[in-house]
């Protein structure tokens, strides 16, 4: 806006520099002297004049608050687009973004249950809610930046150093996308009136001497799991054994029944005039020879 009202003056300048030496041949260095006036003025008007153009980019919303007055531009502000004149001396326009922005905080120390502190980084992504920026900029008084590192991250710090305190330190690191998921929604709950908070990571270091712990405990957890499973490997293989000499044994049982049910069979089969003709059958024809032996006995021999 300045330099237009520059470029302005510089034409007006010359337009009346023109207009007097096409109506005056021999006009006077009086003339020139005004000449220079006006672009003087002009320059002088450039420079103080209160008006800006802006133009308020696409994917964001822009606010055009009024500083004078009662309530200091509270309660009296606009929604703009496109290009915006405006008076600063009286007003101001703020943008604000309304497609999602990332944003990191520095690292943050938390407490978790049980006392144990905690290393926290936090990045998230947010957007802003257009059709609540007014209400918001009532609210806070300030441009998107400063909520940034003011009132948006004293919400999620805080929401992260709550959510931590209900956790204990082994659980958030032993289950970290739940620990996370619960301060995305513990934090929507606190900047909704304004905010969409969603990605968030907190990146959170235990100290040195608790991760120690916890790899230890899960080292523990890790051993107590093998020793588990060979204890039901252990069971599986007795338990296989029984069965196995379960089965011999019946084996065995069912064996000697079959063979005690065939001697006992057998035994009644055999009676005594069966028993002698197997003595028939077997005998080969020759009797047996009796001779005195030296000291009177007698020795059978067959012949």
């Amino acid at each position: 806006m300045s330099i237009f009202l520059f470029v302005l003056s510089l034409i007006f300048a010359a337009l009346y520099v023109l207009n007097k030496r096409n109506a005056q041949p021999n006009f006077s260095r009086g003339v020139l002297a005004k000449g220079a006036a006006i672009i003087v003025v002009g320059l002088i008007i450039s420079l103080i004049q209160p008006f800006k153009i802006e133009r308020v980019d696409a994917g964001h919303v822009g606010i055009k608050v009024n500083l004078t007055g009662d309530d200091r531009g509270v309660s009296k502000f606009e929604y703009k687009t496109g290009w915006v004149i405006y008076n600063t001396w009286v007003s101001k326009l703020y943008e604000f973004p309304t497609y999602q922005q990332h944003i990191e905080y520095p690292e943050q120390q938390v407490i978790t249950k049980g006392g144990f502190s905690a290393v926290i980084k936090p990045s998230f992504n947010y957007s802003l809610k257009p059709g609540d920026v007014g209400d918001m900029f009532q609210n806070l008084r300030l441009d998107i930046k400063s909520i940034e590192q003011q009132w948006l991250q004293t919400a999620i710090v805080g929401t992260v150093n709550d959510v931590a305190n209900k956790w204990a330190v082994d659980d958030i690191f032993n289950q970290r996308e739940k620990f996370e998921s619960d301060i995305v929604a513990e934090a929507n709950k606190r900047v909704a009136k304004w905010f969409i908070i969603s990605q968030l990571r907190t990146n959170i270091v235990p100290p040195q001497a608790l991760q120690q712990s916890i790899e230890a405990k899960t080292k523990a957890i890790q051993e107590v799991q093998v020793a588990e499973n060979q204890r039901l490997v252990a069971i599986a293989e007795g338990e296989r054994k029984i069965a196995a000499a379960r089965a011999d044994s019946a084996a065995q049982v069912i064996a000697a029944s079959g063979e005690a049910e065939a001697i006992k069979r057998k035994q009644v089969s055999l009676n005594a005039t069966y028993i002698e003709y197997m003595k028939v059958e077997k005998w080969d024809g020759k009797l047996p020879s009796i001779q005195a032996g030296p000291s009177n006995g007698f020795i059978i021999s067959p012949k």
